[in-house]
């Protein structure tokens, strides 16, 4: 059984990134968390839970199709938080409905973690997020 307990992150695909980070942060309160130029992912802090913003002009961002629009969809994934986190159980589960998967390390709003993805019936993109992985002894 896969255990739901939050939504740890929505990420947005948006045209104007400036415009769309401003109405976060000064609207709802919102702050900077991380900026991954490289990758082209942008991170607000709401919370527990993170707003991911990706441009579409970006290297994540280009991978989601047209323009956010009448014909472009702007909500690249919704990304749940399950606990108990077992990988391997989470797996077998999907396995078991005909979902083939793995898990992938990603960042969330806890921290660097394991993350599995799939769709739905109709193609929304979700993401399953464990815990962050441990802190590494210097």
């Amino acid at each position: 059984m896969i255990t739901i307990q939050a939504i740890d992150h929505v990420v947005f695909r948006v045209v104007d990134l400036e415009r769309v980070a401003a109405f976060y942060i000064d609207v709802l309160g919102a702050r900077w968390e991380k900026k991954q130029e490289a990758v082209g992912l942008y991170q607000l802090r709401v919370g527990t839970a993170l707003i991911d913003l990706v441009p579409i002009d970006g290297k994540l961002g280009s991978q989601g199709g047209a323009a956010p629009g009448r014909e472009g969809r702007n909500v690249d994934h919704v990304c749940f938080r399950v606990l108990p986190w077992d990988g391997e159980a989470i797996l077998a589960e999907l396995a078991g409905h005909g979902i083939k998967a793995e898990i992938v390390s990603r960042y969330g709003a806890e921290g660097e973690g394991p993350s599995i993805y799939l769709t739905d019936p109709e193609g929304n993109n979700l993401e399953l997020k464990g815990p962050p992985w441990a802190p590494v002894p210097r």
